[in-house]
């Protein structure tokens, strides 16, 4: 196990530093010019030149490149071209809102698509899974944004169920923070269920066919205690698979349930910075959600042989 977390986190490693100067060139070439965000389009070319130098723009690239990587390594992820604001103070501030939205947003969609997955699964040709069948196209079929918009309309406005809009921090407040959580969350989460709950009763079907269940079956074991400990158990490989892959999308992927449900998380801070050009926050930006892929991938490897002993990590 040690000697396969070291050779994991040193392919993490490269794989950041690859990541970096990918991300480092790419967003230089986006159109627009920060100097000109900053500065304002009355600015003159001497002011323009004054901006570029306090930003380093006009060094060469690979002198801009080694500067922003020492300055990283030192976890200083430089300033807001459009406030000033150290980076690492606005990523404080927002990543914890989006980290609560999709913690809670896969809590409420692996608890979701495992049981109505089950239960597609033991009902098989009946109404039940006819029901989760239909749950389940609707959640690929409809875009998160109409499905919020509707949901605000009629779950918020007409029946008052939920806030249409706010965020109360959980840390200082957990049930009121997750009240006004829950809806962005289900929002969020739909997707993320119906893909759950396809897989699931895809896998438990295939389980629930192999021999060992059989066996179990013929021994006289109890139908429940077959269902979860030999067929839910061996079936949530594919669960946790599916989830390691989709954080890292909802961390990212949440720019669309904050804007409509006005939160002020990382999506937000990602908008801002994309429409005023400001480099340092698109930067530290995509840096840490690319952190975020190579942590959980790393994690759900190890989570496997937790899940399943057959697994061993490494090849042990």
């Amino acid at each position: 196990m040690i000697r396969y977390l070291s050779t994991r986190l040193w392919q993490s490693a490269v794989t950041l530093i690859l990541a970096s100067v990918v991300i480092f060139i790419g967003i230089r070439q986006l159109p627009g010019d920060p100097a000109i965000a900053m500065a304002g389009e009355e600015a003159t070319p001497e002011q323009l030149d004054a901006v570029r130098a306090q930003l380093g723009l006009d060094l060469p690239l690979p002198v801009q490149y080694f500067s922003f990587l020492a300055r990283m390594l030192q976890g200083d992820l430089g300033r807001s071209t459009r406030t000033g604001t150290p980076v690492t103070e606005l990523i404080a501030t927002t990543l914890p809102v989006t980290l609560w939205l999709a913690a809670y947003a896969i809590v409420l969609a692996v608890v979701a698509g495992v049981l109505l997955g089950v239960i597609s699964e033991r009902f098989r040709g009946r109404w039940p899974e006819w029901v989760s069948n239909a749950v389940a196209l609707v959640g690929l079929s409809v875009p998160s944004f109409w499905l919020g918009l509707l949901a605000i309309l009629y779950l918020a406005v007409n029946l008052g169920w939920f806030p249409a809009s706010g965020y109360v921090d959980v840390g200082r407040d957990p049930v009121r923070g997750l009240y006004y959580l829950t809806l962005p969350a289900i929002i969020l989460g739909t997707a993320l269920a119906a893909v759950i709950l396809r897989q699931t009763r895809a896998s438990m079907i295939e389980t629930m066919n192999t021999d060992y269940v059989r066996t179990a079956n013929a021994k006289g074991l109890g139908a429940g205690r077959v269902l979860f400990r030999y067929g839910l158990r061996n079936s949530l490989i594919v669960v946790v698979t599916i989830v390691g892959l989709q954080l890292g999308g909802l961390i990212s992927g949440a720019v669309v349930t904050e804007r409509i449900f006005a939160l002020p998380g990382f999506g937000k801070l990602t908008l801002d910075a994309v429409f005023t050009r400001d480099y340092p926050v698109i930067q530290a930006v995509v840096l840490i959600i690319t952190v975020s892929y190579i942590v959980i991938n790393l994690a759900v490897d190890i989570l496997y042989s937790v899940i399943n002993p057959k697994i061993r990590v490494g090849g042990n």
